[in-house]
C-alpha cells in the first residue's frame, strides 16, 4: 500500500510539474478546504470555551425565572416548533416536488415559474416572514403571539427549501429505474413511492435537515409570531420562546451573557444530533449503502 501511495505521489508530482496551473489549483483548493474546517473547528471551540462553564443543572430547570434563567421551556419548545413546522411543510413540499417531477410535463412554463417562484421565497429575509405571519396569523387570523402562528410562519419559509431539495433529489434518480419499473407493468403511482422516492431519500433527508437547522436558528420570525414568554405552552395558541430566541434575549439583556453561550452549546449539540439522526435513517432506508 506504502508503495502505491509514493508511486501516485511521484505521478502527480510529475504532472504538476509540467502543468504548474495544475499545482496552483490544487493549492487552491487544499487550502480552501483547511480555512473552512478550521474556521468550523474556531467557532466549535470558541462556542464551547464560553458556554461550557455555565452548563449546569439550574439550567435546565423546569421552570424559568430570573435567578436560574433554565433554557428547558425553550428547549420543548424548540422541539414542539420544529415537529409542527415539519408537520406542514414537509408533505406539502415534497408533493409538490413529486409533481413538479414526476407528474408535470418537462418544459412546462407553468413548472418554470413555480421554480422561479420558489427560489425567490427562499431569498426573501426572515423578518419579512416574520411580519407577514405578525399581520395575518397573530393579527387577521386572531391568534395571537403563539405556537401555531409561528409554526406556520416557519413552515411558509422552509417550503421552498424543502421543495427545492426534494426536486432536485429526484431529478437525480436516473430514468432508467422508471422505465424498468413501467417495462415490467408497474404504474407511475406504485413506480414513485416503490422505486423513486426510496433512491432519493437521501437528497430529501439533506433538505429536511438544512430546513430543521433554520428553525431552530430562527429568531426574527418568532418574535414577531411566537413570542418571547419563558415558559412551557399549556396549548398551541400560547406564547413561548425558543432556544434561539432565548439565547438572543439573555444576551440583549447582557445580565446572563455566560448562559447564553450555554444555550448555544445546546443548540450545536442538537443540529450535530440531528444530523447523525438523519444520517444514521438515511443508510437504513437505502439498505446501508450510504448515503
Amino acid at each position: 500500500m506504502d508503495t502505491i501511495n509514493r508511486r501516485t505521489f511521484r505521478q502527480r508530482m510529475v504532472s504538476y510539474r509540467r502543468d504548474p496551473a495544475s499545482f496552483i489549483l490544487f493549492l487552491l483548493v487544499y487550502t480552501c478546504a483547511a480555512l473552512t474546517i478550521g474556521v468550523l473547528l474556531f467557532l466549535i471551540g470558541y462556542i464551547l470555551v464560553k458556554g461550557a462553564p455555565y452548563l449546569d443543572a439550574s439550567l435546565f430547570a423546569l421552570k424559568y425565572d430570573s435567578t436560574n434563567v433554565s433554557l428547558f421551556p425553550a428547549l420543548i419548545n424548540t422541539v414542539t416548533m420544529t415537529l409542527l413546522s415539519l408537520m406542514i411543510a414537509a408533505p406539502v413540499g415534497i408533493f409538490s416536488a413529486v409533481y413538479l417531477v414526476e407528474y408535470a410535463k418537462r418544459g412546462n412554463r407553468f413548472v418554470g415559474i413555480i421554480r422561479m417562484t420558489a427560489e425567490t421565497l427562499s431569498g426573501i429575509p426572515s423578518i419579512v416572514y416574520g411580519l407577514f405571519g405578525f399581520l395575518f396569523f397573530v393579527t387577521v387570523l386572531k391568534w395571537g403571539y403563539s405556537l401555531l402562528a409561528g409554526a406556520f410562519t416557519l413552515a411558509i419559509m422552509i417550503l421552498p427549501l424543502i421543495m427545492r431539495t426534494t426536486e432536485e433529489a429526484l431529478l437525480a434518480v436516473s430514468d432508467a429505474y422508471r422505465e424498468g419499473s413501467f417495462g415490467l407493468g408497474a404504474g407511475r403511482l406504485r413506480t414513485v413511492f416503490r422505486i423513486v422516492l426510496p433512491c432519493a431519500v437521501p437528497g430529501i433527508l439533506a433538505g429536511v435537515i438544512l430546513a430543521v437547522g433554520r428553525i431552530v436558528g430562527e429568531t426574527a420570525a418568532l418574535i414577531y409570531t411566537a413570542g418571547t414568554v419563558a415558559k412551557i405552552p399549556s396549548d398551541l395558541l400560547s406564547s413561548g420562546r425558543t432556544l434561539s430566541v432565548h439565547m438572543y434575549a439573555l444576551a440583549s439583556e447582557g445580565l446572563h451573557v455566560g448562559q447564553s453561550y450555554a444555550t448555544a452549546v445546546v443548540l450545536l449539540i442538537i443540529v450535530v444530533g440531528i444530523n447523525a439522526l438523519s444520517a444514521f435513517a438515511a443508510k437504513k432506508i437505502t439498505g446501508g449503502k450510504g448515503v
